[in-house]
């Protein structure tokens, strides 16, 4: 896995013990702050001045508006960026530490800490490299996720998964664990730009988990003159015939009638309409660490469109 643990998603930092520990007396915050170690707390509030307050029991802490995020100072980041801190653990560091207060006020950056997960991120990531990270928002036209300290990166909706969906939440739910691989790096913008899709598995491999005569269940995900394209796995989608009583983000159980590599198709009967809401399943990964050179989905010996990604 090309990333460091000293640069995690935030919400990971309170697993480790030294982290806790640092949270629990003065003397534990002033350790930190000499090492200039990443530690993480909730943000308790918001002030009418968008600094971030920290409870510490024993000192308070404060986290300037300048401080909670990269590019609030210059204007390139919305205020938002900060309001939506409040109740969840947020990364920083320890800068200054003022006992003269009661209780004793802690000042912390979360900047400095983003500043260097970035500089790292972009000096050590190539495109190919698997990454962990975790969902903080989904638009329309993709993911947004953390890949370190709060370090924001795109996946776009078609690289979520090979089966085609019309929301990011029909595949993610915000604060989701998930890994990625990297697209592209961009060190003048200074920008990491992520893939999902080709660690969730090639055509052959979904389409092994299945067997003509079963009867599963799937997702409608696209209705067409000819058929319905229904989603058996994030990766891989069957073609049922035309039904009046469907609609797109049904869930359905289906029977598979063939399965055809050397054309890339799945035959599907419709069998019964089931519940609607539930949420997305958990992806299934193929990869989770390492680099990935090249990705070929198509099966050997296809007739079908050819589907692959080059990363090196």
């Amino acid at each position: 896995m090309k990333t460091s643990e000293s640069y995690l998603p935030e919400g990971s930092y309170s697993a480790y013990p030294e982290v806790r520990q640092a949270l629990e007396s003065l003397d534990g915050l002033r350790a930190a702050q000499d090492g200039g170690v990443i530690l993480e707390a909730v943000a308790e509030r918001c002030t009418a001045a968008h600094d971030l307050a920290f409870d510490f029991g024993f000192a308070a802490g404060v986290m300037p508006r300048a401080c909670c995020a990269l590019g609030v100072a210059e204007g390139d980041t919305r205020e938002i960026a900060i309001l939506s801190r409040v109740g969840k653990p947020t990364c920083f560091v320890v800068t200054e530490i003022d006992e003269s207060t009661a209780p004793p006020t802690v000042w912390l950056s979360r900047t400095i800490v983003q500043q260097r997960a970035q500089d790292f991120l972009l000096e050590t990531l190539r495109p190919g490299d698997i990454i962990p990270a975790k969902v903080t928002h989904l638009e329309p036209f993709g993911a947004f996720v953390d890949i370190g300290c709060g370090v924001a990166s795109l996946i776009g909706i078609e690289n979520l998964s090979v089966s085609r969906i019309f929301h990011p939440r029909d595949r993610l739910i915000v604060g989701q664990d998930i890994y990625a691989a990297v697209r592209a790096v961009d060190p003048e913008a200074r920008r990491v730009s992520l893939t999902h899709r080709e660690l969730l598995g090639t055509w052959e491999q979904n389409a092994a988990l299945f067997c003509p005569g079963e009867t599963v269940r799937g997702v409608v995900r696209s209705i067409e003159p000819y058929g319905v394209f229904i989603e058996l796995t994030p990766n891989l989608s069957g073609l049922a015939e035309p039904r009046g009583d469907l609609s797109v983000g049904m869930v359905v159980s289906v029977y598979i009638k063939s399965i055809l590599p050397q054309r890339m198709k799945i035959k599907l009967t419709v069998i019964d309409v089931l519940s609607p809401g539930e949420p997305p399943p958990l992806p299934q990964y193929y990869l989770t660490e390492g680099h990935i050179s090249e990705w070929v989905y198509t099966p050997a010996g296809c007739e079908h469109k050819y589907i692959a990604t080059l990363f090196d």
